[in-house]
């Protein structure tokens, strides 16, 4: 089986943005890759350097909301980025290699930078993430990762990484991954903007069905739509863009009635709350049963390092025999 290698920051509870993109993806690779699903704790720090506390706590909250959307420790290697310190090792590596134009020219270096003025990102580690990124990737050869489209000047940067090594040290060693394409919903906030924590505009995978309710009351709608029979435009509302989702064979029908001014904006969201409601069920009682015994996600994160530290003990010794310092 192909490798696939793909990470998560720990940095707040996931939402149902999270789950119909990247969990869900998960799940369908599990079955079909060799698969190293990480948290990406070291990461997390390139942003959050100066408050780590939350670190520890939100990397055994991603490896509930894992196993409780259906990730399976026996079909995919989950660990924690930081205990496998082969990812230091060779991203130490990589950066003696890795030409400094090659990391300034990352559209999302600028774009971060530019977002994010609160923080201070004239670090190293902000510039050079690219290059754990690809350590990441490459501790474990992996043929495969998945992303987003705006995530391919980072993969691109990988091979470029993967094509040096093996030019500098005249070897064939490290493959060059080629992408998975996650062609996932977006799903907007409850503002019809970015689902995101920071925003506070999103519906976790942790809400009771009581706050998915009132959350989803307050979603944003079309604003032409004053009246009950007034004539709709779903396609600028955030709350269609969830029925798309989460309808299915329904929602040509909510679109229609909706244009027809047959429904109004609060039957459509009770029709929605209970279609979400039942996507989080299975999910809420899983993490419950998890809850009950919290000592299992030590165990598993444990195993699951141990998984991955063996892997990656390979691939480094052959990188230090290569660069001649075994």
């Amino acid at each position: 089986m192909q490798k696939v290698l793909s990470g998560m920051r720990p940095t707040g509870k996931l939402h149902l943005g999270h789950l119909e993109g990247v969990l869900k993806s998960y799940i369908e690779m599990q079955e079909q890759y060799q698969c190293f699903f990480m948290v990406a704790d070291w990461h997390a720090m390139t942003t959050t350097y100066e408050n780590p506390e939350d670190i520890h706590g939100n990397t055994i909250e991603l490896f509930k909301d894992w196993l409780s959307v259906g990730i399976d420790p026996e079909k995919a290697t989950l660990f924690v980025q930081s205990a496998v310190k082969a990812h230091a090792e060779l991203f130490l590596l990589f950066s003696f290699i890795t030409p400094v134009p090659w990391l300034e020219r990352n559209p999302t270096y600028k774009e971060q930078k530019q977002e994010l003025k609160d923080k201070d990102l004239s670090t190293f580690g902000f510039l050079g993430y690219p290059v754990l990124q690809a350590a990441d990737i490459l501790i474990y050869n992996a043929e495969k990762v998945p992303i987003g489209e705006d995530q391919r000047p980072h993969l691109e940067l990988t091979r470029e990484i993967a094509r040096r090594f093996n030019f500098l040290y005249k070897t064939d060693f490290f493959k060059e991954p080629k992408e998975i394409l996650t062609k996932f919903p977006k799903l907007p906030g409850l503002d019809n903007r970015k689902m995101s924590k920071s925003y506070n505009n999103a519906i976790y995978l942790t809400d009771d069905a009581k706050t998915v309710n009132d959350k989803t009351m307050t979603m944003y709608t079309d604003p032409l739509k004053i009246k009950k029979d007034d004539s709709g435009h779903p396609e600028g509302c955030a709350v269609y863009a969830f029925h798309k989702v989460y309808s299915g064979a329904e929602e040509q029908e909510i679109m229609a009635r909706c244009c027809k001014g047959e429904m109004g904006c609060v039957e459509c969201k009770k029709n929605l709350i209970v279609k979400i409601n039942a996507r989080l069920e299975p999910i809420r009682q899983k993490r419950a049963e998890i809850d009950k015994n919290p000592a299992v996600i030590e165990t598993l994160i444990k195993r699951g390092n141990e998984k991955a530290l063996v892997e990656a003990s390979k691939i480094m010794s052959e990188v230090r025999k290569i660069m001649r310092l075994d």
